[in-house]
């Protein structure tokens, strides 16, 4: 195969080792840069593609002497050269983080199979994406984790040596295997969650006067906004209410259901577009609670397509483990409550990464 050719790691020694870390790093830098672009717009369904890189505060097209990887950003001070607005340090610390990760996969694989090198850099690519994006916007887009599934299996159509097979279908089977293990399990755990945790009931002394705007959910001692309760367009906050005041009218002794698109006060059913201002008197409310999203299931089942039923089992237990010593330390150190929303997809990409250098061994040993 030509694949067999490109990557033949005596192709590759003709150049001396260390002329193509420094090429790793270099395109890391560039693929970094890009990525910035997918992080910025992938949330708000814009085009990566159009318009060319511009300054977001004053819409300036940046020219191509203006946007080389790391460079840019420490010669203009992490300032717009147009309007001098402060450019976030996130371009910069993707575009390092990048350039580091793909070093890594070259030092790491670049003597003995230099296609692996590549492999695993593209890989390390979408799991920065799906972090950043994870951790501001707590999603992660279909492109990253569906299209992720489809490349890893189309690599392992390639390349079936990724996941140590002898033939095209040997390697395809494995790679499903690891879509459909890792999702299956992550989905398994969501509904379980769901089940056993999907409702957060709160007890209010006495009748309780509590007030819904436009944009959160007013209780006496603390206001939380809709998007922290809101995951899911089937998500409903519950209450039996003693009395339910609108501007225009009031209500008494029914039960309120209020989700994303429907507003449900006893039989009558309202836009809640429409209701800009409710206040409800009742002495327990039910919430809606989520321990992980879709998102996590298929972003799950992307990486179980290059690295496998294996590398998605670590995977899942590595940033449980993580996740749960994070979650831990911040609430001792008071930087967010037990009931605080977390994005997952950032510990189950940084167990992707420990995979990739070394948890293979740590897997092996654990299970022999």
């Amino acid at each position: 195969m030509v694949f067999d050719t490109v990557f033949d790691p005596q192709y590759w020694a003709v150049v001396p080792f260390h002329f193509w870390s420094l090429v790793f790093f270099t395109f890391g830098c560039i693929v970094g840069s890009f990525l910035n672009v997918c992080i910025y717009r992938m949330p708000q369904d814009l085009s990566i593609v159009t318009p060319p890189s511009y300054c977001p505060h004053c819409k300036y097209s940046i020219p191509f002497y203006l946007n080389i990887p790391l460079l840019t950003w420490l010669t203009l001070r992490g300032r717009c050269k147009n309007c001098g607005a402060p450019i976030s340090p996130r371009y910069f610390i993707v575009e390092l983080l990048t350039g580091l990760a793909f070093l890594a996969c070259w030092l790491a694989y670049g003597r003995t199979a230099p296609w692996l090198a590549a492999v695993y850099s593209v890989l390390m690519a979408g799991l920065i994406v799906a972090t950043f994006i994870d951790f501001e916007h707590f999603i992660i887009p279909d492109e990253i984790t569906l299209g992720g599934a489809v490349a890893g299996f189309a690599v392992s159509f390639l390349l079936p040596q990724l996941h140590g097979a002898k033939s095209v279908g040997q390697g395809m089977a494995r790679s499903a295997l690891g879509i459909v293990i890792g999702a299956g399990v992550v989905y398994a755990i969501l509904r379980l969650g769901k089940l056993l945790f999907g409702r957060q009931k709160i007890k209010l002394p006495g009748e309780t006067r509590i007030i819904f705007t436009e944009t959160a959910l007013c209780l006496p001692d603390k206001v939380i906004p809709y998007e922290e309760i809101f995951y899911r367009k089937s998500d409903t906050i519950v209450l039996e209410a003693r009395t339910v005041e609108l501007i225009d009218r009031g209500y008494g002794g029914v039960t309120l259901r209020l989700s994303p698109q429907t507003l449900t006060i006893g039989n009558e059913i309202i836009d809640p577009e429409n209701v800009p201002h409710i206040e409800a008197v009742c002495s327990a409310l039910v919430l809606p609670r989520e321990a992980m999203g879709l998102g996590d299931v298929k972003f799950m089942a992307a990486i179980g397509a290059f690295i496998g039923w294996p590398g998605a089992l670590f995977s899942l237990m590595a940033s449980s483990i993580i996740g749960s010593a994070v979650g831990i330390a911040l609430i001792l150190a008071r930087k967010r409550e037990w009931s605080s929303r977390m994005p997952y997809g950032p510990y189950i990409a940084l167990a992707a990464a420990i995979w990739i250098f070394g948890g293979k061994n740590i897997f092996a040993a654990l299970f022999h």
